[in-house]
């Protein structure tokens, strides 16, 4: 059955690729982006690309607009928007971290409380997290920001779980291993990160389509590597 998709950050990387991989599929997008060119020219028939920075309210309403005149209810929302900056400790300023927190924290919650009144128990949030922001994974001089913001993500995951695991919806966060996107190489110029966006993109999917039968605030290493 055709499902309705919500995605954040999706102007390249992952969130490019899952939503043409969703669309393939026969699902109806909705794809969120600061910049929806990319997205856009795809000219897919059940995508609806709309330009929208999930720190601005107004945006937002646009959002919760749209969902309540054209699809009533949302089965999945993938909160896959991410802001990485890579400085060492001393030389990130308090605007480097609110940006980072503004976006992989704030932002996220931001979109689920606009998102939530149109899922059902059935639905499933998916939040998009990193290795760098698990307890006792490898960690990384230079990510203070990125990687406290996306620990922040993931126990607000656990938190939701539980505040809405009679209602639902299930709450579940992927934190990703390195992946070959154009963020990772303009913080990381170089770098080549073992799986591609689009492999990744089906991986998350997949548990964004069916994970929830299974789990429930819980928090899935996406990693080829230990710690």
């Amino acid at each position: 059955m055709n499902k309705n998709i919500v995605i954040t950050g999706t102007s390249r990387g992952i969130g490019y690729e899952l939503v043409a991989l969703f669309t393939d599929a026969g699902h109806n997008v909705l794809a969120l982006s600061r910049n929806e060119v990319p997205v856009s020219g795809l000219d897919i028939s059940n995508c609806h690309c709309m330009p929208c920075d999930i720190t601005s309210t107004s945006d937002l309403k646009r959002v919760s607009n749209f969902l309540d005149s054209e699809w009533k209810q949302v089965d999945v929302l993938i909160n896959n928007s991410g802001y990485l900056v890579n400085k060492p400790f001393q030389q990130l300023t308090l605007e480097d971290f609110q940006e980072a927190f503004e976006v992989n924290i704030f932002g996220a919650v931001r979109m689920i409380q606009t998102v939530l009144p149109f899922m059902k128990k059935e639905g499933h949030v998916v939040n998009i997290s990193s290795m760098g922001g698990v307890q006792g994974s490898t960690k990384f001089p230079g990510l203070a920001a990125y990687s406290s913001s996306k620990g922040a993500l993931i126990t607000l995951t656990e938190l939701l779980a539980e505040e809405y695991k009679e209602s639902g919806p299930s709450f579940n966060v992927m934190a990703l291993g390195a992946v070959q996107t154009e963020m990772l190489e303009e913080a990381f110029p170089g770098y080549k990160a073992p799986i591609t966006a689009r492999d990744m993109g089906k991986y998350i999917m997949d548990f964004a389509l069916n994970g929830n039968k299974y789990y429930n605030g819980k928090i899935l290493q996406v990693s080829s590597t230990t710690p």
